[in-house]
């Protein structure tokens, strides 16, 4: 009975076919926004959960996904980052900081995959109606009555909260055929909040 190469314990005829289970897009949603507090009341303790989570656990998917794509020549990789990641942002500099950080390693790999048909791309969520951002806003007012949306929204030159769906919707492109010529891309998905 022949043999797999790749897996030397299944007979060849029942080895696995990369295009029947091998990864075409990995979606590395990894992300907490840990504590709402300033960088003085920050404890390391809690600085180093945000950035176990957020960037090891980007990082190891990475490390792991890359050459299962870079051996059949071909995949994309979408990263969560955040427009923490592009911009700073008071009461949570480390969520930030560690979204500054998936940003970059989006980029890095992008290039380590240039001469590939691997893609590597990061989408950013702005303010998005979620638990995330429910809990930041209670963070910044503790004990206060809810932040009206009104007031939240008027940073955002839409005037609205993104939903998930927005989100997900350039999570699919990137995700694409449509998307082959792009990488290395930090896409934002936030009313035009980061545009000026």
């Amino acid at each position: 009975m022949a043999r797999s190469p790749s897996s030397p314990e299944l007979p060849a005829s029942s080895a696995p076919r990369p295009s029947a289970c091998w990864p075409n897009a990995f979606y590395n949603n990894a992300g907490i926004e840990g504590d709402v507090a300033p960088i003085t009341r920050y404890s390391l303790e809690a600085f180093r959960r945000v950035l176990d989570v957020n960037v090891v656990g980007v990082f190891l998917g990475l490390k792991h996904v890359l050459p299962v794509m870079l051996k059949q020549n071909k995949g994309s990789i979408i990263n969560t980052a955040s427009i923490a990641g592009l911009i700073g942002s008071p009461e949570i500099a480390v969520y930030s900081a560690s979204k500054h950080a998936v940003i970059g390693l989006t980029r890095s790999a992008a290039l380590e995959c240039a001469a590939t048909n691997v893609r590597v791309n990061c989408v950013c969520p702005g303010l998005i109606d979620s638990r995330m951002l429910s809990a930041i806003i209670q963070g910044r007012n503790p004990g206060n009555a809810p932040t009206p949306n009104e007031k939240i929204v008027e940073r955002i030159p839409a005037r609205r909260l993104g939903r998930a769906s927005e989100v997900a919707s350039i999570v699919a492109f990137l995700a694409s055929e449509e998307a082959s010529y792009v990488s290395g891309s930090a896409y934002t998905v936030d009313g035009g909040r980061t545009a000026g």
